[in-house]
């Protein structure tokens, strides 16, 4: 049962991600073709990796970076100055593990619930701390419209494949000017 759980989970991907890279490209291939190119071997690495994770309960962090900077690089070239990502994580954390794409849902759950402008950059950071823990932080500055709309999905998904795995609940916590979720990363032996 839990494993059915945990591979339900896993297929809970936002289809709109696909329609947005394909909109970005489209405008690239004609206006810029050599970011394009790029854009595209970004976007098979990001595909890729979500093929071979699938069906993975867990991934260190190391491999999910590497998955995050190909991801970070689709949504550098949709919003350009609008977006920044900062990671402190310290060397001894990328061999502990966490569920695939937590990463990815965080990010996109920053960008479709803030506002995201080269006037209003949204900051989103990674630090790991001597805990154990990876904190994912992003400026708070919400989208008026998209409050009511937000079914949490992302966020549930996340503290259901924590649980299922009986590890310690992630920490979700809002500030005034901040969203700030804790993860506790998994120890490799």
């Amino acid at each position: 049962m839990s494993a059915m759980q945990m591979m339900a989970l896993q297929t809970q991907l936002n289809p709109h991600f696909l329609f947005n890279s394909l909109n970005s490209l489209s405008s690239l291939i004609i206006d810029e073709p050599v970011q394009a190119v790029r854009f595209v071997d970004e976007m098979s690495s990001v595909y890729r990796y979500l093929l071979r994770t699938n069906n993975l309960a867990l991934t260190t962090l190391q491999t999910e970076l590497t998955f995050i900077d190909s991801y970070y690089h689709l949504l550098k070239t949709r919003y350009g100055a609008g977006i920044e990502l900062i990671k402190t994580i310290d060397k001894s954390a990328l061999t502990c593990q966490l569920p695939p794409l937590t990463l990815q849902l965080l990010l996109e759950n920053a960008v479709k619930h803030n506002i995201v402008s080269a006037n209003q950059p949204l900051v989103i950071r990674f630090s790991t701390n001597a805990d154990g823990w990876l904190t994912v932080s992003n400026t708070l500055q919400r989208k008026v419209v998209n409050r009511a709309n937000s079914t949490q999905k992302g966020l549930l998904n996340i503290l259901s494949k924590y649980q299922l795995l009986g590890q310690a609940t992630p920490k979700v916590e809002e500030t005034a000017d901040e969203f700030i979720v804790e993860l506790p990363l998994i120890d490799p032996s």
